[in-house]
């Protein structure tokens, strides 16, 4: 049922939004309207946060979580703008009488604003002919100013007073519709600019204060109630920074990277989210010494600090992943009325405007992976294992310096059952787990080969649902460091140690197969170059096989060829049925059950022994060729001929029978 009300809610504001709204804001009004109209006419549907006075228009998907900012939200029903309700009657019936801009602040919930434009004198001129736009705060916006600001300006209401209110308004009409994203409007104190902001969620800022009753129209203009007393800009956001004792390190940093030219540019908007200084303090020493450096790690730390766009605070109601100029992506959300980043409460000023965009104070650095080493971005992670291991056997070097190399990762799901002890054959392991070059998975390529530091060579696989490097299978996206990448696998790699014939004799398990393999004349295929799949039966399991068969050349080696593919799959490749064609012809079935490779529903008791001309995966069972595809088409014929037989013998008696009927019938 809330799927087809979803469905219903989808295509009914569709079609009145193509029709009706064309921008956001309009279009969340919409959406209210349709919430209310069971109402009454002219009736929308509200969402109060619990707890305050803040309530906002919404779209669908709002509507059904029921939350802002995590808090819970209470659903109202109020005249949308411009109505009125009548006595006895359902709904808002009735349009507001049109009245001045005067007149129109009393009725709108601003009457704090109409009471100082009469003190200020401002009343004639809002009273009589013309037309303008006032951008007027609401009752609970004078009272949440701070007393000495309050003081400062009704102490000297024909100066200061009317100078707040001036900056208020345009000397034209202007709704909604106009307001459009990141324009600036003259206002009538100076010149003054006034900042706009029309975000996708349609909600509509003025210096980052929210319209929250806008498009009320008047004789002489419109009025949109705010939230906030808003106050005139004129620095950029170099020049901010620039005046904040708490943004000294960060000043620093910005005139090391030469961003300074950036920030103070007036064709672009931009958020900055400003460290303090005590979020540089956090960071350990080494670290921040290593990346201020560096130009290229400084270049990208302080692009991470840097949102393509100018975010306020009140157009943020839900979380989204806004993309840095560094290229990553932030979590940019709120809890009650607070701003997180990436799910933490880390801004401790919000909302200070510039000529530019807006600057958030944050009290940690973010720092992007792409600033880090290949240590620090392993730690606290899902190879934190790995990275101490690595750390363990003394290969940390390679992990913290201006090495360009690939650590090929295990996650730390792999060490489940229980971590390695370092010693010297798993350091040497570990080696064969740094590739000597930085590289990106999704350029690798089925067959390529990787050196490593070690001086082993990695084989590339590349299959349908899985990319893997000798039996390890990439598990996650790469983590893109400074100056290294990691890459998060499934388990430890096992590099090859010979070719199939070699590690079949270095493993006292499959002397019995080795002896066969000799007996068939397949050793010499199986010392060749190739990509074979060996499903190696145990000795144990050779031992349930006749010495007939054992002892005649012919039909074992046809029995062998039938447990060797021709083409390299390990485990991990296989999360679905996979068909191998085996050197006897037939076809093989791999499949996977409970994270255990199965090959003909028979389990395989350890898989991925790697080989430089293949993988051997053991089997404690000896795998049975099925029959000739002509054989079992000569049986099927048989069976069809005697389904066929069986089938006429019935009807002829039942014929037989029936004739039998008619003359007592006629009788």
């Amino acid at each position: 049922t809330a799927g087809r009300i979803r469905f219903s809610c989808t295509v009914t504001l569709l079609v009145t939004f193509v029709s009706t709204a064309r921008y956001p804001y309009q279009q969340v009004l919409q959406h209210s309207r349709i919430r209310g109209r069971q109402q009454g006419p002219n009736v929308c549907a509200v969402q109060k946060l619990a707890g305050t006075n803040k309530q906002y228009y919404t779209n669908c998907k709002q509507w059904y979580q029921r939350k802002i900012c995590g808090k819970a939200t209470i659903i109202s029903y109020e005249c949308c703008p411009g109505y009125e309700r009548v006595q006895g009657e359902k709904g808002c019936p009735a349009a507001l009488p049109l009245s001045n801009i005067y007149e129109t602040l009393g009725i709108v919930g601003a009457a704090t604003t109409q009471l100082y434009s009469d003190r200020a004198n401002l009343r004639p001129e809002i009273e009589g002919p013309g037309s303008f736009t006032i951008f007027a705060p609401s009752n609970e916006a004078w009272a949440a100013l701070p007393a000495e600001i309050l003081d400062a300006l009704v102490s000297n209401v024909n100066i200061e007073l009317l100078n707040a209110l001036r900056y208020h308004m345009v000397d034209r009409r202007l709704l909604t519709d106009e307001l459009r994203h990141g324009i600036t409007l003259p206002s009538m104190y100076q010149n003054l600019d006034i900042h706009v902001h029309h975000y996708p969620n349609g909600i509509v800022t003025v210096n980052c204060a929210r319209l929250i009753r806008a498009d009320h129209h008047a004789t002489n203009g419109v009025v949109h109630v705010i939230d906030k007393v808003i106050t005139a800009v004129t620095n950029n956001i170099g020049q901010v920074v620039d005046t904040e004792d708490n943004l000294e390190t960060l000043r620093t940093a910005i005139a090391a990277s030469g961003l300074d030219t950036l920030l103070e540019t007036e064709d672009k908007e931009y958020t900055l989210l400003a460290p303090t200084n005590e979020a540089f303090e956090k960071i350990p020493q080494e670290t921040l010494t290593r990346i201020l450096g560096d130009p290229e790690a400084l270049k990208d730390l302080l692009h991470h600090h840097i949102l393509n766009n100018a975010q306020c605070s009140e157009a943020i109601i839900a979380g989204s992943s806004i993309e840095t100029l560094e290229g990553s992506s932030l979590e940019v959300g709120c809890l009650g009325d607070e701003l997180t980043l990436n799910g933490k409460s880390i801004i401790s000023k919000k909302d200070v405007l510039a000529t530019n965009g807006v600057v958030h104070f944050i009290d940690e650095l973010l720092i992007p992976d792409a600033a880090k080493t290949l240590t620090e971005l392993g730690k606290d992670s899902d190879v934190s294992t790995s990275i101490d291991l690595f750390t363990l056997a003394g290969l940390g070097s390679h992990l913290a310096v201006n090495e360009r190399v690939t650590v090929i990762a295990p996650h730390n799901n792999a060490f489940k059952d229980g971590i390695p002890i370092v010693e010297r054959e798993l350091t040497n392991l570990l080696r064969n787990h740094i590739i000597k070059d930085q590289l990106s998975s999704k350029y690798l390529y089925h067959g390529q080969v990787l050196d490593t530091v070690g001086g082993k060579k990695l084989r590339v696989f590349v299959y349908r649902n899985a990319l893997c490097i000798e039996n390890s299978c990439i598990d996650a996206h790469d983590k893109k460091g400074r100056y290294g990448t990691l890459f998060v696998v499934d388990k430890l790699l096992t590099p090859p140690t010979g070719n199939v014939m070699d590690v079949l004799k270095a493993d006292n398990r499959f002397s019995k197969l080795v002896a066969a393999i000799q007996t068939a004349g397949l050793t010499e295929t199986l010392n060749r170059e190739g990509s074979f799949t060996v499903f190696a039966p145990t000795d144990e399991a050779f031992s349930a096989l006749p010495r007939s068969v054992q002892s005649n050349a012919k039909e074992l080696s046809n029995l062998l060829k039938y447990h060797i593919a021709d083409e390299i799959v390990v485990s991990g490749a296989v999360s679905q049925l996979v068909r191998l064609k085996s050197l006897q012809g037939e076809k093989l079935e791999a499949t996977s059950k409970n994270s255990t490779l199965q090959v003909n529903k028979s389990p395989v008791s350890q898989a991925d022994i790697m080989a430089t001309n293949g993988v051997i995966h053991a089997i404690n069972t000896v795998l049975q060729v099925p029959t000739k595809t002509s054989e079992r088409g000569d049986l099927l014929n048989l069976r069809q001929e005697a389904a066929y037989a069986k089938v006429y013998q019935r009807n002829a008696r039942l014929a037989h029978g029936q004739s039998k009927q008619v003359p007592r019938m006629k009788q």
